[in-house]
């Protein structure tokens, strides 16, 4: 088991890692919207913060060998319902093949005021 950390993602804040490698599986903690280089929120509403948690998602993943193509499960957590649709369709640019499995739920806050945060299991390349 190890720690994955890139500086292509944002630092974790708080007492966790960016993910983990595990058994073969890695686990990516739940990303925002947060731009790795100025640690701050993207600008735009949900479109533009579900391109940039998966952007680093992906880097995370990426930094351990491993890809998008090999998300096996994702939870996606809302601030608002209401945004799912627009969620969902940056979410379909991302994975357009073998679709991770999902759940999405609608969560009362997100730290720092984050519209989405996506959490995911994937496999080793």
């Amino acid at each position: 088991m190890y720690s994955i950390v890139t500086p292509d993602a944002p630092k974790a804040i708080g007492p966790y890692s960016q993910g983990i490698s595990a058994g073969g599986l890695i686990f990516v903690s739940g990303q925002l919207g947060i731009d790795p280089e100025t640690g701050e929120l993207v600008a735009g509403g949900i479109e533009e913060q579900t391109h940039q948690v998966l952007r680093n998602i992906s880097a995370i993943l990426s930094s351990a060998s491993a890809s998008l193509a090999g998300v096996v499960k994702t939870t996606v957590y809302l601030k608002d319902l209401k945004d799912f649709p627009a969620m969902n369709a940056v979410y379909a640019e991302f994975f357009d093949q073998n679709l991770p499995a999902r759940a999405t739920v609608q969560v009362s806050a997100l730290p720092k005021g984050a519209l989405v945060e996506i959490d995911c299991i994937a496999v080793m390349a």
